[in-house]
């Protein structure tokens, strides 16, 4: 019987070959981010590919999800979440590498409207978003736990409209999943960052959510604590001129200046 010249073996989230000779080809780093980075840090990605020859595996959620995921076992990498809070998280639980921890970016909160809309609002307390809405739904992502509900219930009710909409809300599993919904004319409104309104065609922002009516938006970055070798290296890329650059075209706001 001839002897196999390599053996496959499957583990969860990856898998390695290993060849006759003994030499193993790594997992490619796999990075757990939030859904409204997905365009920037895809771009991203594929410009470390083709300096480095390294593939990065990105799964794209919203960051409660995947806190819970890195909680049970996932095996990441590198962890960018859309809100502090669930950086604190897994922080807590001793699943990051506080030392490299840093805010990386910020966004802005929008109202959005289907492309054909003729809706003209102002944004400012006590605006009538629940009459304008008519017999529709708001679109957002769940106000419950994901980063960008939380900012848009905190923004509605620093306007003091929130009572009047709360049993009126398309909660969607991510902010991507809200856009959508608006896109394809499923709901008449929906609160999402600027950095989505900006890559989808089916939607028109309509009103800007003034920064002092919700917390600032900020989305830190940190490896596991379990992070395979390659991983640092890739953090340092995003934090270098060329991924900042990919970020600022996409409309984010690079908060970490020490390059």
């Amino acid at each position: 019987m001839r002897r196999r010249s390599f053996i496959r073996v499957a583990a969860g989230f990856g898998a390695v070959a290993i060849t006759g000779v003994g030499r193993a080809q790594p997992r490619p780093i796999l990075v757990f981010a939030a859904a409204s980075l997905k365009n920037a840090l895809d771009a991203v990605a594929e410009k470390w590919r083709g300096e480095t020859g390294k593939r990065v595996t990105i799964s794209y959620a919203a960051s409660s999800i995947l806190a819970k995921q890195v909680e049970n076992g996932a095996p990441a990498d590198l962890f960018i979440s859309a809100d502090r809070e669930w950086m604190d998280y897994l922080q807590e639980r001793r699943l990051i590498d506080p030392a490299t921890r840093v805010d990386m970016f910020g966004n802005t909160l929008v109202l959005v409207a289907p492309a054909d809309s003729t809706a003209n609002i102002a944004i400012a307390p006590d605006f009538p978003l629940a009459a304008l809405l008519g017999d529709g739904r708001l679109a957002m992502a769940d106000p419950a736990g994901v980063p960008a509900g939380r900012y848009g219930k905190a923004a509605l009710t620093t306007l003091g409209v929130w009572p009047d909409i709360a049993g009126r809300i398309a909660a969607a599993e991510n902010v991507r999943a809200a856009l959508v919904l608006v896109a394809r004319g499923e709901a008449p409104f929906g609160i999402v960052y600027r950095t989505d309104a900006a890559v989808e065609p089916g939607v028109k922002i309509i009103g800007i959510f003034p920064p002092d009516t919700h917390p600032p938006i900020v989305y830190p970055l940190a490896l596991t604590a379990t992070a395979s070798p390659d991983a640092p290296a890739f953090a340092a890329y995003l934090r270098g001129p060329a991924a900042r650059a990919v970020f600022e075209a996409q409309g984010f706001a690079v908060l970490d200046t020490a390059r």
